[in-house]
């Protein structure tokens, strides 16, 4: 979970104020930063995590306001804001995600399944619990 105006290359909803995603990663590296600035060739850590992005389903929904969980789900993963990587810096902590066991899960088609983004388990809709 994070807030939409983070800057993490994805394009946040205006409407809604957080961001929600799956971590499927968590990755560190040792980079020489060589651009224009450059200090030195002196190796810096970096952290970051590879991200499935989840898109909110409900748009409508006021949350807190209307009484209701934020409703989110999977968009497809061939489309170009379905994965990303954010700076763990800007995740908030504590946001559990919810399967909406009632809604089913997704049809199971052998063209989406990714061992690393675990497609062939996925539900029709996640609740998110904040």
């Amino acid at each position: 979970m994070m807030l939409a105006g983070s800057t993490n290359g994805s394009s946040p909803s205006d409407s809604h104020p957080f961001l929600y995603a799956s971590v499927l990663g968590a990755y560190h590296a040792n980079v020489i930063y060589t651009g224009p600035g450059m200090r030195d060739y002196k190796a810096r850590p970096l952290h970051f995590l590879w991200v499935r992005w989840y898109e909110v389903a409900d748009n409508g929904s006021l949350g807190w306001k209307d009484s209701t969980l934020d409703s989110v789900r999977f968009p497809p993963m061939h489309d170009d804001n379905s994965f990303g990587f954010v700076d763990p810096d800007d995740v908030l902590r504590g946001c559990h995600i919810l399967p909406a066991f009632g809604k089913g899960k997704r049809e199971e088609t052998k063209v989406n399944v990714s061992r690393c983004a675990k497609d062939s388990k996925d539900y029709q809709l996640y609740y998110v619990g904040r």
